[in-house]
């Protein structure tokens, strides 16, 4: 670390609060400006950005590995209060009723990545030598490859997988970018459309798809949003009472767990199960934001730009998992979580296609199923927006949302039942 070769600490001092946290919601800032204003870095995401100039400032010493700032704020307060937020979104009653068929294989492909981590944990746990540790990125991927970057950042505060953290959004994001290009090449394969009904790309080809209206849809989603001081306010008091409730409950269960190891048996096995999964605080933040976006609609309406300010919530956490990350065990790694991930891409993406054509669904679906899956609702609706089938852009949102419900749920599971 140059830095701390010159100076015997790093440029900014763990202590220095105020400067730690001025350096990350800089960085966060021009992450999103750049992915906002640039193609190339659009491409990249915001996240990665975030991540890697945190990455590099770490490395070269101009921040702490540690701090207060990191663990106990961001760790402790950010990301618990930007998740209820986001989950605003959920409407289950509305995913249920509108997302028609793609919703089938959206499930479907959630059992195909549930199975995908199985399968990679048990190939890789031999080379990778940490069990424990690949067993806590299994459940980080299960989320993210159900729901998003939402169901990442819960699962990995509840398994603490600590620097595989950074290495498994680097290798989450490079597959991630390469399989949206090959589901891309998947609508143009003569293999594909001879096997799959497929309307909206012969709608698109025959110059009937109305373009104009997918691209007002583009817009209008991220156009600036009606906000005023009551709704900051309402916010930040419904996701901190949200928090508040998760843990009194969670509090409940997760003596179960200590208790565990005295029992035997099938009553240890389930005491484990009960205490770990009833007792996470992220099971019952999932469990209290659906309800309310599901059955309190008037009042959710209401309350405008929870998803941006869950979303800004999100990037200061991705820019503090990729500090801890040395570049050495990125490269070192990295490779091995990039077949993990791999190997849970391609379980989803069979799933998905052979569901599919099993069922005679349309190709567009398994493509924005597997899609909303693997990236979340939005990458889902940017992609039939850039194709031309806006009358997929909603549902792509719909089941996409849906994922967030339920990643979490499918992540504390799989992480509980590998040992993680």
């Amino acid at each position: 670390m140059l830095f701390e070769m010159w100076l015997g600490h790093s440029l900014i001092q763990a202590e220095d609060t105020w400067g730690l946290m001025g350096v990350m919601c800089v960085s966060v800032a021009l992450a999103i400006w750049l992915e906002q204003k640039y193609q190339w870095a659009s491409k990249v995401s915001g996240a990665i950005i975030a991540l890697i100039l945190a990455m590099f400032m770490a490395n070269v010493g101009i921040i702490p590995v540690k701090s207060v700032l990191y663990d106990d704020i961001v760790w402790g307060f950010v990301v618990p209060m930007g998740i209820p937020l986001l989950l605003l979104q959920c409407n289950i009653k509305k995913i249920w009723k509108d997302a028609g068929r793609m919703l089938t294989i959206f499930l479907i492909g959630a059992v195909g990545t549930v199975v995908g981590a199985f399968l990679a944990y048990f190939l890789l746990r031999g080379p990778f030598g940490d069990a424990q540790g690949l067993a806590k990125v299994a459940a980080m991927m299960t989320g993210s490859y159900i729901g998003g970057g939402v169901n990442f950042t819960a699962l990995a505060s509840t398994f603490d997988a600590g620097g595989l953290t950074a290495s498994a959004t680097v290798a989450d994001n490079l597959l991630m970018a390469c399989y949206f290009f090959v589901l891309i090449a998947f609508a143009g394969m003569r293999f594909f459309r001879s096997r799959y009904k497929h309307p909206h790309i012969d709608e698109v080809e025959s110059g009937t798809a109305n373009r104009d209206a997918a691209q007002t849809q583009a817009a209008a989603f991220w156009s600036r949003k009606d906000i005023s001081l009551k709704d900051i306010a309402m916010n930040f008091a419904y996701a901190i009472v949200v928090v508040w409730a998760a843990n009194l409950i969670a509090g409940l269960f997760s003596p179960m767990a200590a208790s565990a190891e005295a029992a035997e048996g099938a009553a240890s096995i389930l005491l484990n199960f009960v205490g770990r999964f009833f007792g996470s605080q992220y099971v019952w933040i999932t469990t209290i934001s659906v309800i309310v976006a599901t059955f309190f609609t008037g009042s959710v309406e209401k309350m405008h730009g929870s998803q941006e300010i869950g979303t800004y919530l999100i990037y200061l956490f991705l820019f503090v998992i990729g500090v801890p990350a040395n570049i050495y065990t990125v490269v070192t790694e990295a490779p091995l979580l990039l077949v993990l991930t791999f190997t849970m891409v391609v379980t989803n993406m069979l799933f998905c296609f052979i569901g599919a054509r099993l069922l005679r669904f349309d190709l567009e679906d398994a493509i924005i199923a597997s899609n909303a899956n693997i990236g979340g609702p939005t990458t889902a609706a940017g992609m039939a927006i850039s194709q031309g089938w806006s009358k997929l852009v909603g549902p792509a949102m719909l089941i996409g949302t849906l994922g967030y419900v339920i990643g979490t749920y499918a992540g504390t599971v799989v992480g509980i039942a590998l040992g993680a």
